[in-house]
């Protein structure tokens, strides 16, 4: 846990500072039996092409807003953190109508339509395999990212005091917006809550859709320099499978 970080940006690259290789996210789909492990140095590659994407090909300047519409999936995290990187708001579930860009997974592409700006799909399928058939209106994810670049470097390099992350603001409702400072405070609160630390393995199945989702299945272990078995799904799995799982895994923490 580096003490001079003060976005999520600087989280991610504390950890890609320090054992590059460790795992930090592995990924299940119980819907589908997926399994994707990334380390730190194989995360940071997929934020620095999809921050190279938002800046270079979807021409996003800092305070822009990005609408997430995305279930707790390992891109969604990369989405994260390359927002971050770039200084552009990341909004999971936010009012598409609202924002500059939208980034919709298959069960969000018509609600997505309400932006009038740039639409990505995101094909959620394992392996990121593109849409069969790109949807109408949207670039696909899966194929416009691999040709960006694997180094990222903002334009106009994002501050602890800008804006990072917006929660809620759906359906009429006004967004939480947190600073990048007030997000790395929060998330090292709650590393402390769960007590974690370097190389705790947190398996959550919570859904990215608020704070504590976000939280418990990537920033705070981020923080803590620990690493999250992230599980979407969770619910098809029975007991003795979640604890074969937590075993396989050498869980430390588990939010479900």
């Amino acid at each position: 846990m580096n003490a001079t970080d003060r976005t999520p940006a600087d989280l991610l690259r504390s950890a890609l500072a320090g054992d590059a290789a460790r795992p930090l996210v592995t990924f299940y789909d119980d819907a589908t039996g997926e399994r994707v492990e990334l380390s730190v140095a194989t995360f940071a590659n997929w934020v620095a092409k999809t921050a190279n994407l938002l800046q270079d090909e979807l021409s996003v300047e800092p305070g822009d807003r990005v609408a997430l519409l995305l279930p707790a999936h390992w891109q969604t995290a990369v989405w994260v953190l390359a927002c971050s990187s770039v200084g552009v708001v990341a909004a999971p579930q936010g009012d598409p109508a609202a924002a500059d860009v939208v980034v919709a997974g298959p069960d969000a592409l018509e609600p997505a339509r309400a932006c009038t700006g740039p639409r990505i799909a995101m094909g959620l399928r394992p392996l990121g395999a593109r849409f069969p058939q790109p949807p109408e209106g949207f670039a696909d994810y899966a194929v416009e990212v691999p040709g960006q670049g694997d180094h990222f470097s903002p334009y106009l390099p994002p501050g602890p005091d800008d804006v990072a992350l917006a929660l809620g603001g759906r359906n009429g409702e006004d967004a939480e917006e947190l600073t990048g400072a007030q997000v790395v405070e929060r998330a090292r609160r709650d590393a402390g809550a769960l007590g974690l630390a370097p190389g705790a393995r947190v398996l959550s199945g919570l859904g990215y859709d608020d704070w504590r989702g976000l939280s418990h299945g990537l920033l705070a272990p981020l923080a803590a320099g620990a690493s999250v078995v992230l599980c979407r799904h969770l619910d098809r799995l029975d007991a003795s499978g979640l604890a074969a799982r937590e075993a396989s895994e050498r869980v430390t923490h588990t939010e479900a």
